[in-house]
């Protein structure tokens, strides 16, 4: 019996990219959550922000519907690229101006979604999400957008 870590790897990737976005949209959701009512430690323990308020509500807005349909697999390519322009947008205009890296400006968490999300735009919701499950039912054939694994 011989052993294929490519093998192994291609059965499990479904699941592990589902858990991935999943774990990625729900924590974005949750900054949104904190800034937009306050929960879960509030907006950095500020309180909620100013609604309407540019561009703190707006993002939070984006960071929690954009995060939840992403978690959940759905409209996932256009939440993402959403959210990942997001995320640009705030590191170029909030942390980069302080320094140049983003060890010294504080913007490691925005550079991290941000293209976190441009990954998921490319690579889809995968096999689990809920939009791949709703074709399911009207096509015979999933395609999650994965390469095939080659034989070993």
């Amino acid at each position: 019996m011989h052993f294929s870590p490519a093998a192994v790897l291609g059965t499990v990737r479904p699941f592990v990219q589902a858990v991935f976005r999943a774990v990625t949209g729900f924590l974005f959701a949750c900054h949104g959550a904190a800034s937009l009512f306050g929960v879960l430690g509030g907006a950095h323990g500020a309180g909620t922000v100013p609604t309407l308020q540019w561009p703190g509500w707006w993002a939070a807005l984006i960071e929690l519907v954009g995060g939840a349909l992403v978690a959940l697999g759905l409209f996932t390519r256009t939440s993402a690229v959403i959210c990942s322009g997001a995320m640009a947008y705030a590191y170029f205009t909030a942390h980069q101006p302080n320094a140049l890296f983003p060890i010294d400006n504080g913007g490691e968490p925005a550079v991290l979604f941000c293209w976190t999300f441009l990954l998921i735009a490319c690579l889809g919701p995968g096999a689990y999400g809920v939009e791949t499950l709703l074709k399911r039912g009207t096509t015979t054939t999933v395609d999650d957008g994965a390469a095939p694994v080659p034989a070993s």
